[in-house]
């Protein structure tokens, strides 16, 4: 009776306990907000990443292999797989309006199976909207514009098909659909949104001319690839000029800076990897449908035509039921499509083996980025556990100057028959005490900042406006997470569980290692001397 008696009264009346408190409370508070900003970065990282290459990736650089329509029916056969999409990777580059160039990743894809495996249908960008952006408070998107839903709806519906109406002929050619910072064509504004940016295009002369071009809407450009061998050797360079059809945005700025969406079977053909006939010897051994390809001509009489299939460098698969908890984890699911993988090579000779084609999941193929930022993230907390264990010492030199002052009470308590271990446990169940208080507080305050923390970013940001308006006319820029230059428009955030219970039970650990030594101290003292004690 007397532990509570005593743990309540000296919580309540002491001031140094309180701050002992309300040290446990910021370093906690601080911990937990640290890790949950920097897991929400993470958990947008690799979910951006997913949506660019879906679950799994099956991939033969460069040279590619055939018979994917084959591997693709396999895959969507399977009750685990929800989708399979074709894909074509290579380097190139885009000629822009100022006659300069620009190395690009341009990924040949087929619009429907590639949007049904990926999220390439929310990321495409220029499309109507019925309702405003989070930050566009003051609903200054172009795309809200009831006038202009007619053209966004056909640049969408353009975008999906990555193609375009030719106006002289009314066909449908291959269009390009461009990452939203390829170019620099657009701005991009403070709620995170993007308008058609005026250039200043320069000539050889020295002029400089003004030129407001909507790139979805007129924009055309050059692609330059360069097709490789059967052996992975340079052929000469191919260009197609193409129109702009929409333009995307994944969440991270290196791919939409740096990436060009066209149709797979536009660049199938500039790549020569497309489905072709070739003439050989009777006899000759077909190894590689580049060499000695021809297209619409007869071959020579001693020699017979082989129809080489068209190839890709990936396929792309999307997991069933892939957020459902009984669905395969991803390492699982990889090696099952390596299995299928495994049955369609042993069907067709000409492709790669099992034990040598690339088979990777969306983690594996974001590898680098994902360890970056777990390091960043563990270096920060190891950073920031280090100022927390001051909580320690300072529960230490709390608990350490009480006790002093508190002798005779403790002389009292040893003389009324009050046991060594009764004693320790009154301090140690005091630190406790404060632990549960600190660590309790400093999770409420961590969970208040999380979950509003873009708001209480918007507050800052428009104090230092209007504060600065008013003491020196000029208002003052307080964003810290500008969407100008974030790859994201808010900041992250995600409060796990887990997270939150590791971080409190370490609150309630320090109070309790704080409070150790001196609840010993206490226990040694005998009930004489501390009785006796001025």
């Amino acid at each position: 009776m007397y532990h509570a008696l005593l743990t309540r009264r000296y919580l309540t009346s002491k001031v140094m306990p309180l701050l002992a408190s309300l040290a446990v409370v910021l370093c906690t508070a601080m911990v937990l907000i640290t890790w949950s900003v920097m897991g929400g970065f993470l958990m947008n990282l690799t979910q951006a990443g997913r949506s660019l290459i879906g679950d799994v990736r099956i991939a033969w650089p460069s040279v590619g292999f055939p018979h994917y329509d084959d591997l693709i029916e396999r895959l969507e056969a399977d009750p685990e797989v929800a989708g399979a999409a074709p894909l074509i990777e290579t380097f190139g580059m885009i000629t822009l309006l100022e006659n300069k160039t620009e190395g690009v990743l341009i990924r040949g894809v087929e619009g429907e199976s590639f949007a049904r495996v990926t999220t390439y249908a929310d990321t495409l960008w220029w499309k109507p909207l019925a309702e405003p952006m989070k930050k566009d408070t003051e609903r200054e998107d172009v795309r809200l514009e009831p006038t202009d839903h007619d053209l966004l709806e056909r640049l969408y519906k353009d975008g999906l098909s990555l193609s375009e109406i030719d106006r002289e002929t009314g066909q449908r050619e291959s269009a390009l659909v461009l990452g939203i910072e390829v170019g620099g064509w657009n701005m991009r504004t403070d709620w995170g949104g993007y308008y058609p940016r005026v250039q200043f295009i320069n000539g050889s002369d020295g002029s400089s001319e003004v030129q407001n071009l909507f790139m979805p809407a007129g924009g055309e450009l050059t692609v330059l690839v360069v097709p490789l061998d059967s052996r992975g050797r340079p052929m000469e360079a191919r260009t197609a000029k193409l129109p702009v059809a929409n333009e995307f945005e994944s969440g991270l700025y290196d791919i939409d800076r740096k990436t060009v969406l066209m149709d797979l079977k536009a660049l199938q053909r500039m790549l020569r990897m497309h489905e072709v006939k070739r003439a050989v010897r009777s006899g000759d051994e077909v190894s590689s449908p580049l060499d000695g390809f021809f297209e619409d001509a007869e071959p020579a009489p001693e020699r017979e035509v082989v129809v080489a299939p068209a190839r890709v460098t990936a396929v792309l698969v999307r997991q069933a039921d892939s957020d459902d908890s009984s669905a395969m984890d991803l390492d699982a699911f990889r090696e099952h499509c390596r299995a299928i993988y495994a049955e369609f090579a042993a069907a067709h000779p000409d492709v790669p083996d099992a034990g040598s084609i690339g088979v990777e999941t969306w983690e594996d193929a974001n590898r680098m980025m994902i360890e970056a930022v777990k390091k960043e993230t563990g270096l920060v907390l190891i950073i920031f556990t280090f100022i927390s264990i001051t909580a320690v010492f300072l529960v230490f030199a709390i608990f350490w100057a009480m006790i002093s002052e508190k002798t005779k009470d403790i002389g009292v308590l040893r003389a009324l028959g009050a046991s060594r271990m009764g004693v320790a446990w009154l301090w140690l169940r005091y630190g406790l005490a404060i632990g549960v208080v600190g660590s309790v507080g400093g999770g409420l305050l961590a969970w208040a900042i999380v979950t509003n923390i873009n708001e209480i970013h918007e507050g800052i940001a428009a104090s230092g406006a209007w504060l600065g308006q008013t003491l020196t006319g000029v208002p003052w820029n307080w964003y810290i997470w500008d969407p100008k230059v974030y790859v994201f428009k808010e900041i992250p955030h995600s409060i796990e569980p887990w997270k939150a219970a590791t971080v409190l039970i370490f609150g309630l650990l320090s109070c309790l290692f704080g409070a150790l030594v001196p609840a010993a101290r206490a226990a040694r003292m005998h009930p004489v001397k501390a009785l006796r004690f001025e």
